[in-house]
């Protein structure tokens, strides 16, 4: 008896699971269906016909328009909303010949001051009825080159760029010039034809840093500068260069190093830096991460900071505060840069402002003395 209870249950067994199989691959049949023939998009004819109303009466209704009673327009709308209804905005935006869009290249996103910089502009665009399309270069020109077609091929209405690390040539930016797209740098400039650029006085700023550091009796100062290609790095480094010539500090090669300014290259300079038979008794970085990382590592290689070495950096990113001691640096104002960069774009797109007579909008920024570099203190 058990035996053929045991038969029974497993013929049992194999029809349950011959039934779920059939079940299964209909369903995956049907599913299969739908992806090879998906429904088809509903458009405002559909929607007239439901309602028995004129086409031109739903379109009319769906943009909301006074001339079309509230009743009726309640009524558009939900019937679009049932039926799924889409707006074909790239429709209505080749009509229009624009696409109230604005793009904008950065070199990196996973910075503070960049997503400040960001933050500033979609303030701006969001204001005026803009949205942002938003990509980023990981620092390379090639990539660079590709984003900039996206954005002329996406048919952005202006583009606002901060240039990577190693780009040389501006060809990429031809296309926009020509079909008289507005095109805009802010931070890393360019000077490229009729593109105005905001950024800060960087030649003054580095200036006011270094004759800080020599105030505080450093006379032996080493800059941790970026690519002299990019026009923000080259004044900040002229800058320390005319502090020191001021203040009849002699000009040392030596003491300048030059990479991508990122976290492991102030490391790397800091291990240099303690090599040296003799130390110096002052540091500028051109950027903050660059001098927290290189403090951190002279730190952890028993360096007093700043009783052996006073240390500046550049941008006042959040990290200038929280790092010990809290850094000394420049502060350039991201967020007002940003939302300046988009104002000025948005001006010319409007016809408020005629870009190509401007060169250069100079931001203010704010030397802020903190126990880093507070040698006399």
């Amino acid at each position: 008896m058990p035996f053929y209870f045991a038969r029974k249950c497993n013929r049992l067994h194999k029809k349950l699971g011959t039934l779920i199989e059939i079940v299964y691959f209909r369903q995956q049949s049907r599913f299969n269906s739908k992806m090879r023939h998906p429904e088809k998009e509903v458009t405002i004819y559909d929607i007239a016909r439901k309602l028995n109303l004129s086409a031109a009466t739903v379109s009319r209704g769906l943009k909301n328009n006074p001339a079309i009673n509230q009743t009726t327009r309640k009524k558009i709308a939900a019937a679009a909303d049932e039926m799924g209804y889409r707006f074909n905005s790239f429709a209505s935006n080749l009509r229009r010949q624009r696409t109230d869009t604005i793009g904008v290249i950065v070199p990196r996103l996973n910075s503070n001051f960049m997503s400040e910089a960001l933050a500033g502009m979609e303030k701006a665009a969001s204001e005026a009825g803009y949205n942002l399309i938003i990509s980023q270069s990981h620092e390379s020109m090639i990539k660079e080159r590709k984003n900039a077609a996206t954005m002329f091929n996406s048919r952005v209405d202006g583009l606002l760029v901060s240039l990577s690390y190693d780009t040389t040539s501006m060809e990429h930016f031809a296309p926009f010039i020509k079909k008289g797209i507005p095109l805009l740098f802010f931070d890393r400039a360019s000077g490229y034809k009729n593109s105005p650029s905001i950024i800060i006085d960087n030649f003054k700023a580095a200036y006011e840093i270094v004759s800080h550091l020599i105030g505080e009796g450093c006379s032996n100062i080493v800059h941790i500068t970026g690519n002299q290609s990019r026009d923000i790095y080259k004044k900040r480094f002229e800058g320390y260069k005319r502090a020191l010539e001021d203040h009849t500090i002699p000009f040392r090669d030596d003491l300048v190093f030059i990479n991508n300014l990122s976290r492991q290259e102030g490391a790397a300079a800091a291990e240099e830096i303690l090599k040296r038979p003799q130390l110096p008794d002052g540091i500028f970085a051109a950027n903050d991460v660059c001098a927290i990382s290189c403090m951190q590592t002279l730190k952890q290689n028993g360096i007093k900071i700043p009783a052996d070495i006073a240390i500046a950096g550049f941008n006042n990113d959040y990290i200038s505060t929280v790092a010990e001691p809290n850094l000394t640096t420049i502060n350039y104002p991201a967020f007002e840069l940003g939302e300046a960069a988009a104002k000025t774009l948005i001006q010319q797109l409007t016809n408020s402002s005629d870009l190509e007579n401007e060169n250069a909008l100079i931001l203010k920024h704010q030397l802020i003395v903190r126990e880093s570099t507070r040698k006399r203190q």
